[in-house]
């Protein structure tokens, strides 16, 4: 299916334009009253833009405005583009869902729990089974970030970071990986949601079963096929003016800051960070979501099979895990189950706004945000560059309006191409 970020009229694939004109009222308002600096953002339908919008500032302090072509830090949102090029491994049959990783990097053999602590020194007990691709998908596998303020594994991937940075080796994938292996478990694998490096240790993966530099193979294999072009582990010096500042509220202020300083890479780093290093723009991401939507494929390139693509509509998580969230009864994310690498509706109900069971999709550190709704043919991408990540509810926001603009669901669209 072709695609272009022109937009079409609305009414043509069932879309209200007066109402969708709700988001360019939502867009303003948060830029006129200083709470966001720049968005853009853009809704799609049966393959045809239905929105397409920018609003505000990628750099306010020498007014420069934002732009369609903006390159932003995706963040976390880098870990659905690492799922879809580790599907792609799935189906050339090197691993399954309940394959253990170990397989691959023997050095997860050894890995215990944590199950105590003793004056900083971890308390230890066995595993009960091994770490396998699901839990990394899902987020399940016991492993941890180290930015966990307060916890005992999150310090000692601190100290042993800055270990590295003392001695003044440069962090690789597999180094990242080694370091890793050497940590313990929250939890026995399976038994508990924990956000976690799981999707670095998947790239890494990736680099050990393709043979591959985990760049080299995400620009070969999605983003050359798909053209985009302006995606990646760093922003060659040439489109560094592209870049949009980083704003938000730091330390409880409350009012809107540049965070310096504006960190970019404009050299490949060593470590490619599979969950959270990559680069984008609104439209490479967009080709990006109309290909999930169109079950893995674009404009004739075929990366993942519909019934491979459809294992992205389901819940993986063991149910034992569930629900997942970042904090206790996190309302945010009420209703989704997770999936492969992102979070999947489960109970739209539970989630207290509109969507369709089977939809998934995931956001980053800095706000940008997506969803793909199967069901309806749709997604809705949000751009912008604003931590902490939902200090406003503009994500919930964006597809409650999305979805009250859409005045001719799948159900009542059928209906009414067999009366014409």
């Amino acid at each position: 299916m072709q695609m272009d970020l022109i937009p079409v009229n609305p009414e043509s694939v069932g879309f209200s334009f007066d109402r969708l004109r709700q988001l360019d009222k939502l867009c303003q308002n948060y830029i006129e009253s200083g709470n966001i600096a720049g968005i853009s953002l853009t809704v799609a339908r049966e393959g045809k833009t239905v929105y397409l919008g920018k609003y505000g500032w990628m750099d306010r302090e020498a007014g420069k405005q934002i732009r369609f072509d903006t390159i932003f830090k995706i963040a976390s949102m880098s870990k659905p583009v690492t799922a879809v090029a580790a599907m792609m491994l799935f189906e050339e049959g090197f691993f399954n869902l309940n394959t253990p990783i170990s397989k691959f990097i023997p050095e997860f053999n050894k890995t215990k729990v944590v199950v105590g602590w003793d004056h900083g020194k971890p308390i230890l007990s066995e595993r009960k089974g091994e770490i396998t691709f699901r839990h990394l998908f899902t987020h399940t596998s016991g492993l941890s970030y180290s930015f966990y303020e307060g916890d005992p594994i999150s310090e000692l991937m601190q100290k042993k970071e800055r270990e590295f940075i003392a001695e003044g080796t440069p962090l690789t994938n597999t180094l990242f990986t080694q370091a890793i292996t050497t940590f313990p478990l929250a939890f026995q694998p399976g038994s508990h949601w924990r956000y976690g490096c799981n999707i670095e240790i998947l790239g890494s993966l990736i680099e050990t079963i393709s043979g591959e530099t985990l760049d080299c193979y995400l620009a070969k294999r999605i983003f050359q096929p798909l053209k985009m072009l302006d995606t990646g582990f760093y922003v060659p010096p040439e489109k560094v003016s592209r870049v949009s500042g980083l704003y938000g509220h730091p330390d409880g202020s409350e009012t809107l800051q540049r965070r310096y300083p504006d960190e970019i890479d404009t050299e490949l780093p060593t470590f490619q960070s599979g969950g959270g290093g990559l680069y984008s723009t609104l439209p490479d991401y967009a080709r990006f979501c109309q290909m999930l939507v169109n079950e893995g494929e674009l404009e004739g390139i075929r990366l993942l099979s519909p019934k491979t693509t459809g294992m992205f509509r389901v819940n993986h998580a063991p149910l034992e895990a569930l629900p997942y969230g970042f904090v206790e009864n996190d309302s945010y994310h009420a209703g989704y189950g997770f999936g492969l690498g992102m979070r999947v509706l489960m109970d739209p109900s539970a989630s207290g706004i509109v969507g369709s069971i089977g939809e998934f999709g995931w956001d980053g550190a800095y706000n940008t945000y997506f969803w793909i709704d199967p069901i309806e043919n749709l997604y809705g991408l949000m751009m912008l560059q604003h931590f902490p990540n939902a200090y406003y509810p503009i994500a919930q926001q964006f597809k409650t309006i999305t979805y009250a603009a859409l005045i001719e669901p799948t159900g009542k669209r059928k209906k009414s191409k067999k009366k014409k």
